[in-house]
């Protein structure tokens, strides 16, 4: 077969762009919906936090996690914390930006490491097909993940917003205001989508695909 294996990978890509295209929308939804809850937003996510320490404490009393890492992901929820000072504005080049964004890249892999090794070792004590590892599932694994690893990091990318200027100068402090006088939020989400879809709007327009006075 020729043709089948090409509306295979075909279909792939369509099905990734239209998964994309829905995260994506989902994600602008959120941004939009916090922006007009900011307070509700804000002593949720404060409580997420706190929630999730008492989880990883209790995950290291009694099912016996690594006590070093545990205290890595509490260390990392506590500057996480941190991020709410300026709840929802945020200053990219504000330290305790940069090192939350640097934790969750180490947290998911010292914890992918631990999964790994244990599965290992578990395999390697089996002394035949018929034992059963002692290691967590796949669901298990994937939504200590979920909520301990990547949920308040998440949370925090859809939730904080940046002022119209923060991507060009990286750095602005003060939010930008609007006619009223008024503070003018943009979440973080919405400001990536709008310049991903600017950009590419105005490479249509360099290729000759649309007409200047045409909106994307």
């Amino acid at each position: 077969m020729w043709i089948l294996p090409l509306v295979g990978y075909l279909g792939s890509i369509v099905g990734f762009c239209f998964l994309t295209l829905a995260i994506a929308s989902g994600l602008y939804y959120l941004s939009e919906l916090v922006e007009e809850h900011t307070v509700i937003a804000k002593r949720l996510l404060t409580k997420l936090i706190y929630s999730i320490i008492g989880l990883q404490v209790i995950l290291c009393l009694i099912d016996g996690f690594p006590f070093g890492l545990s205290l890595m992901g509490i260390v990392s929820h506590v500057v996480y914390l941190g991020n709410m000072r300026r709840f929802p504005f945020v200053k990219l080049s504000d330290p305790l930006f940069i090192a939350s964004c640097l934790l969750v890249l180490v947290n998911h892999y010292f914890w992918f490491q631990h999964f790994s090794e244990a599965q290992h070792r578990s395999y390697s004590r089996m002394s035949s097909m018929y034992d059963q590892p002692d290691v967590p599932s796949f669901t298990e694994i994937a939504s200590y993940f979920g909520l301990c690893v990547w949920l308040i990091p998440f949370a925090l990318f859809v939730s904080l917003s940046a002022s119209d200027n923060v991507l060009p100068t990286i750095g602005t402090e003060q939010p930008s205001r609007d006619v009223d006088g008024k503070n003018k939020r943009q979440g973080m989400v919405k400001l990536i989508v709008d310049n991903v879809l600017s950009a590419i709007g105005e490479v249509s327009r360099m290729a000759g695909w649309k007409k200047p006075e045409d909106r994307f």
